[in-house]
């Protein structure tokens, strides 16, 4: 077809203009065109998946997560649970026949604990659990706690399998100072501390310090260990460092293990051994009530005779113990001395124990003994007025006062061992000095202030 002449001289005129505007209009077209499908596609692939994050499973971890609560060992949220205590007269055969456990279940759990638990030391206001699933009478076990570090698990369906189990102890390192204004039990519980810690002070100076001749105002510090369960606080553990001053005296008991356990125990602040030849005293948490007096008025004779020994009352059944190691000579019953043990510790020196209630198990002539070892229970067995032990000392064949004796000191640690001795020392002194009183003292010493002007 002929175009007219004045647009065919348009197009002759502005050709060059004309053609690459139609090119720019083609490329424009066919963009758009590919956009076009592409954003079909893509919206097509989008709702595939969709739908597929739909129908997958989503992950565990989107959820909170829940934590089981654990207790003896058990997921504790998925069984039911009945807690309770012994009761006075109660036996596990009772517990048990309660559970509707037949006897010869019970008699398979009482075989099976031989070598585990002896049933004859449930004890009154000890706390015990009976675990079972939700929903039904049949009992899966039960749970005796004897004390805070342990428990005993009794099958009650299946092999009746006893456990004894121990719980995991945390220590943290404390340390604690005091003044004594009765006694040193006063002194440390009178600070929400528990009587533990004074005896195993007392177990670390016991080889210097005469416990039943304390005075006010003495004073004491102490490095020790706090035991924890489950973040509750349920005792003491070691006493690594000790200080006592009782008048112008000084003692120091810093505990040292060597490195291949050849030197181990307490230590002065020179390296000596604070273990000795000698205990200052056979019985813990006692007093003196007779002392050694050659011209004593006998309370039951009515007379004046020498009282050769020293008197510590305690009451009955207080443990007794050797003062050093030896052999025994005599262990027999006389109508003076009652129930009585005598010891050979060497060539000079013999100790002798009268009144006692009974003797140790396993206490006889020729039993080697050492020290600290029990070996009787205070009495009053023979000539006595009420339990004491009267304790006797003898050197070179003569009776004698112990509270006058005077032995020589312990040779020091080797050389070998002095210099990592030392280190650990110079680091508890800094805790002995630094050592506060427990802020239950602290406290109850505010309160006391504020309720007394």
């Amino acid at each position: 077809m002929d175009l007219p002449e004045s647009i065919n001289h348009f197009y002759q005129k502005n050709r060059r203009i004309l053609n690459v505007s139609a090119i720019a209009i083609a490329v424009l077209l066919a963009g758009t065109a590919i956009f076009y499908a592409a954003t079909q596609l893509n919206s097509k692939n989008g709702l595939r998946a969709s739908l597929s994050s739909a129908e997958a499973p989503v992950e565990l971890s989107a959820f909170p997560a829940v934590v089981p609560t654990l207790k003896y060992g058990f997921a504790i949220d998925t069984l039911q649970l009945q807690e309770n205590t012994i009761q006075s007269g109660q036996f596990l055969a009772d517990i048990l026949l309660n559970q509707q456990l037949d006897y010869p279940s019970i008699e398979k759990l009482v075989a099976n604990m031989e070598d585990v638990f002896d049933v004859r030391h449930f004890r009154v206001g000890k706390p015990y659990t009976i675990l079972s699933k939700p929903g039904t009478e049949q009992p899966l076990y039960m749970v005796y706690e004897p004390n805070d570090y342990e428990y005993v698990v009794f099958g009650l369906s299946g092999d009746y399998k006893v456990e004894r189990k121990e719980r995991v102890v945390e220590t943290q390192q404390s340390s604690v100072s005091g003044k004594l204004e009765s006694s040193l039990w006063n002194a440390i519980v009178g600070q929400g501390l528990s009587y533990e810690l004074a005896a195993k002070m007392e177990g670390a100076l016991q080889w210097s310090i005469d416990f039943h001749h304390l005075q006010k105002n003495d004073e004491f510090r102490l490095v020790f260990d706090r035991e924890y369960i489950d973040g509750k606080e349920v005792g003491v553990g070691a006493v690594h460092a000790a200080y006592y001053k009782t008048g112008e005296n000084e003692y120091h008991a810093i505990y040292y293990k060597s490195e291949n356990d050849d030197q181990e125990g307490y230590y002065d602040l020179e390296g000596r051994p604070m273990k000795r030849g000698f205990l200052k005293s056979p019985v813990k948490y006692s007093r003196i009530s007779s002392y050694y007096n050659l011209n004593r008025f006998h309370p039951i004779l009515k007379r004046r005779r020498p009282h050769f020994g020293t008197d510590y009352a305690a009451p009955y059944g207080t443990p007794i113990y050797a003062v050093g190691d030896g052999v025994v000579t005599r262990a027999s019953y006389t109508k003076g001395n009652g129930n009585f043990v005598k010891i050979k510790h060497s060539k000079t020196y013999q100790t002798q124990y009268l009144h006692m209630q009974k003797f140790a198990k396993g206490v006889s002539v020729g039993t080697h003994v050492k020290q600290g070892q029990v070996i009787g229970y205070v009495g009053s067995t023979g000539l006595a007025t009420g339990p004491h032990v009267c304790f006797r000392f003898w050197k070179d064949g003569k009776q004698v006062n112990h509270l006058n004796m005077q032995f020589p000191p312990a040779k020091p640690l080797p050389d070998a061992e002095l210099s990592r001795f030392e280190q650990q020392r110079d680091q508890f002194l800094e805790l002995l000095n630094n050592a506060q009183p427990n802020k239950v003292a602290e406290e109850n010493s505010e309160a006391n202030g504020a309720d007394n002007p």
